[in-house]
This record gives structure tokens, C-alpha cells and sequence, in this order.
């Protein structure tokens, strides 16, 4: 099969990684890639917000199958586009990639299935949300309504905090992601990550992680895009995983369903979970990053067959087939990240380390300059191992950390912390 892959981060390196592995890739080619994808795929220059563009590219790359990598190309419907050329492709339709494009559309999907959630209001303008926010309290949660990369949610722990982040948001901090604000809720528990593929009618889980989002060491300082994530997540297995999937996740696909959006592609389930009960955070409709890099890690090359198969609408007939291991991502960010930071700076001792179904760097933010990786963006690599268990996993990670020679680099150094202790 030829295949491409939409992206160029480090979620797309290890799908890449993945597929590369299965025997039914003959040419894989991704678009754009980075330094690190250009070692195992070929890389191309291709708008991937531009449908029309997408779906003529794999037309004259005879291209069978289409995996979207990012959440941007599904808001702009590329999936649509591919699918009407007759190409087949991973990943849900703009309709049903509201789940992550629109806060407000999947909270009002959670209150029409009865699915556990925060509660919540929508505002369109500054003075009715800060009132809101007095009668509410703190702490409370404000959302950008729409994509903001990860960014748009603020974890408010006094109401002048909360009032800063409507200023914000009306403001045009976050664009138009930020016109439309949703305000939660705030709920307090253990924070997992539970993935699921669905073929618009099957559901099929496929893992569970934990990541950490705070850019400090013990979960302090500002959201972050994900400076970590370990999977298996110990506090969403057995019967709090059975709950999820029927108390939040099999009431939302039937909603899809219908109203007409059938969902088909991986649905990012994220979770709070207070004694044994999961409510639900918010969705994505995509892989996440980082905790693709930990699930491909552990699903190899068995990914591609299960992504065909939710594709194909096949899913009743999938099995996912686990290895007893356990993986973990170190994410190491340029100096200054989330906030400003320099870009080009050279990352050297990457040839020293070993690359196997063990161990693997998934380059997030890269480029070549001159022979030498040099960094790229705020989140620059990731930092990946397997083990029989999460010890043994971060152990091997943070052994090759200690091999990489970037100065100009951060990591935590507590990543797994929470599992670890318990």
C-alpha cells in the first residue's frame, strides 16, 4: 500500500514508526514531516489545510490510504474532501471533529446522551461570563470554545484568575478559537487519557494514558501542549474503563449517529476520575500528543491494521493484541516554552543512542540544517522507552535523555510521578 500521513510532529513520527513496521506499507510518504520522519518516510511539502490540494496529491501519488494526524486538517474537513475523491482516510468528518473543534457542540452532545460531564455555560461577551464567574466561585475552568493547540484551557484558582483569562480570550489571545468561551465546572480527581476507535457504529478500545501537562516538576507552572505521558494509566483500567465506555462514550456515538455525523476515526477520551466514577473532560478527534508516541510504542505494528480497519468499517472484527510492557515519553522543549523561545539551536549525541521496538526519539520539532538536527519549535523531541514495567520503562528514558547534548533544552524530571508513587 502507499500511504501518507498528514503532519509533522512527533505523534506523526510515531505513526510513522508504526506503519513503517507493517508489511502492508510499500511507500509511505508524509506531509510535511520533519528531520527525524525524513530518516524512516519521504517528506512533502503540502499545505494539509488545503483540501483540494490534499486529496489531488494523493491522487497522483496513487496514495490507498490517508492517515490526518493533527486536529486543524479535520476542522477544515479534509477528511470530506479525501473521502468524495474515493480515497480512503483515518480520521472523522468535520462535522463529527466538532467533538474537539467546539467545546459548547460536545458539551451539548454530553447533555442530549446523559454522558457524565462539568457543568457548564457559553458566552459570547466579557461582563455576563465574569458575573457568572462570581456567582460560581473559584477555583473554575474557562475554555477557548474552539482549537487553540492545546492551549485554550485555564484551570482558574481564584475568580480574579478566572477574570484575567475572559480578558484574554476576548482579547484575541487564542483567535477566533477564543471568540466563544466555555466556563466549567472545575472537578477534581485523577486526570486520564482513555483512546477508542470507532467505524461510526463499533467501538473498539485501544489504550489508556496519563500525561502531564504543566510545564514544572510536580504538575506546577503553565499548561503546556504535554511535556510527558506513560501508558497503561493504572487508574482507568478494568471497571472504570467499562464505565467510560458505557457510561460516556458508547451514549456519544449513538447521538452522532443520530444526528447524522457518524463518527469514524480515534476518539481522545479525556477523563476525571473520582472514586471509581469517570466524568468526562473533553474530547479530541485525533491521536493524542504525546500519547500517541507511548500507544504506538506499544501497539507497533498492529496500528496500521487497526486503522484500516475502523476506516474500512471493520472494527467488529478487530482485535488489539497487548503486550504485558509498559511505555513512557520524556518531552524536551526549547528554553522558555510555552511562553516565547529560540528556534535553531543544535541537538547533537541523537546518533549515539539506540533506535529499537525499546527505544525511540520521536522528533517533534526539528529540522536539518547543514548535516545537523537543530531545534524547530517549542516541544522539540520525544523521548521514548518500553519496559515490563513503568519503572523499568523510565528508567531506559530518561538513561537516554542523559545521552542527548542540547543545552538550550528543558524536561521534567518527575514524569510517571503520580503512577510511580501509587
Amino acid at each position: 500500500m502507499n500511504i501518507l500521513i498528514l503532519g509533522g510532529g512527533g505523534r506523526e513520527h510515531s505513526l510513522a514508526w508504526a506503519v513503517k513496521q507493517n508489511p502492508k506499507c510499500d511507500r509511505l510518504i508524509v506531509a510535511p514531516g520533519n528531520a527525524g520522519i525524513s530518516e524512516i518516510a519521504e517528506c512533502a511539502d503540502l499545505d494539509i489545510l488545503d483540501s483540494g490540494k490534499v486529496a489531488e496529491f494523493a491522487q497522483e501519488n496513487t496514495i490507498d490510504f490517508v492517515i490526518i494526524g493533527p486536529e486543524a486538517p479535520l476542522a477544515a474537513g479534509v477528511a470530506d474532501r479525501l473521502r468524495a475523491a474515493g480515497v480512503l482516510c483515518f480520521g472523522p468528518s468535520k462535522d463529527a471533529a466538532q467533538l474537539e473543534a467546539s467545546k459548547r457542540f460536545t458539551k451539548e452532545i454530553c447533555d442530549a446522551c446523559g454522558a457524565p460531564t462539568a457543568a457548564w455555560a457559553r458566552f459570547t461577551q466579557s461582563a455576563p461570563a465574569k458575573a457568572y464567574i462570581r456567582e460560581q466561585g473559584a477555583p473554575i475552568v474557562v475554555k477557548a470554545d474552539g482549537l487553540a493547540a492545546g492551549k485554550g484551557v485555564i484551570v482558574a484558582e481564584t475568580t480574579e484568575d478566572a477574570e484575567a483569562a475572559i480578558d484574554d480570550m476576548f482579547s484575541g489571545t487564542f483567535g477566533d478559537a477564543g471568540a466563544e468561551v466555555v466556563i466549567e465546572e472545575f472537578m477534581d480527581g485523577e486526570e486520564a487519557s482513555f483512546f477508542v476507535l470507532c467505524d461510526g457504529e463499533n467501538v473498539l478500545p485501544v489504550g489508556t494514558s496519563q500525561d502531564h501537562k504543566r510545564i514544572g516538576d510536580g504538575d506546577t507552572g503553565p499548561n503546556t501542549g504535554g511535556m510527558g505521558a506513560y501508558s497503561p494509566a493504572p487508574v482507568l483500567e478494568g471497571a472504570v474503563a467499562k464505565r467510560a465506555l458505557e457510561e460516556i462514550v458508547v451514549p456519544t456515538i449513538k447521538e452522532m449517529s443520530k444526528r447524522g455525523m457518524p463518527y469514524q476515526g480515534v476518539l481522545y477520551v479525556g477523563l476525571m476520575i473520582k472514586d471509581g466514577a469517570p466524568r468526562l473532560v473533553e474530547y479530541n478527534a485525533r491521536w493524542g500528543d504525546p500519547e500517541c508516541q507511548v500507544l504506538m510504542m506499544r501497539l507497533g505494528a498492529q496500528a496500521l491494521d487497526l486503522m484500516l480497519a475502523c476506516a474500512d468499517g471493520r472494527l467488529d472484527k478487530a482485535q488489539v493484541h497487548w503486550a504485558d510492557d509498559h511505555a513512557m515519553t520524556i518531552v524536551m522543549a526549547a528554553n522558555g516554552y510555552p511562553g516565547s523561545y529560540e528556534k535553531g539551536s543544535v541537538i547533537s549525541g541523537l546518533d549515539d543512542l539506540p533506535f529499537d521496538s525499546w527505544h525511540m526519539v520521536f522528533h517533534a520539532g526539528t529540522a536539518e540544517q547543514g548535516g545537523a538536527i537543530v531545534a524547530n519549535g517549542g516541544r522539540v523531541l520525544n523521548v521514548t522507552a518500553r519496559g515490563n514495567d513503568l519503572g523499568e520503562a523510565r528508567t531506559r528514558a530518561y538513561a537516554m535523555i542523559e545521552k542527548i547534548n542540547w543545552p538550550d533544552g528543558y524536561y521534567r524530571r518527575d514524569i510517571g510521578w503520580r503512577a510511580m508513587r501509587e
